[in-house]
């Protein structure tokens, strides 16, 4: 393999990965709901098929909404969001501001 594939794997592995993350960090307090849902289910008829589905089922959704959380540019919005309360990135944005405008004067 050259290193140009091997790469190009890599990103892709690590793109997968964030996806999921993403998708695994908004749903947080859904899981916590589907942990007492398939507690019930052990407690009451002792179905680890339906558990093991439902596990499943929530694992692939976490990928699907944090591909859609990076799609439509939410991540964006989201780095941007911690931008505006960020010291540093205010003193750039202050700094280009002034220099910008002083070009023109």
């Amino acid at each position: 393999m050259t290193s140009t594939k091997i790469f190009n794997l890599q990103y892709t592995i690590c793109l997968w990965k964030a996806y999921f993350e993403k998708g695994y960090g908004i749903t947080s307090y859904a899981k916590y709901l589907l942990f007492l849902i398939g507690m019930n289910e052990v407690m009451q008829k002792n179905s680890m098929k339906l558990i093991l589905i439902a596990g499943v089922i929530y694992l692939t959704s976490c990928f699907f909404i944090g591909w859609f959380w990076y799609k439509t540019n939410f991540i964006r919005a989201e780095a941007e969001v911690g931008n505006r309360f960020n010291y540093f990135q205010e003193e750039v944005r202050n700094k280009l501001i002034n220099t910008t405008t002083e070009k023109f004067k």
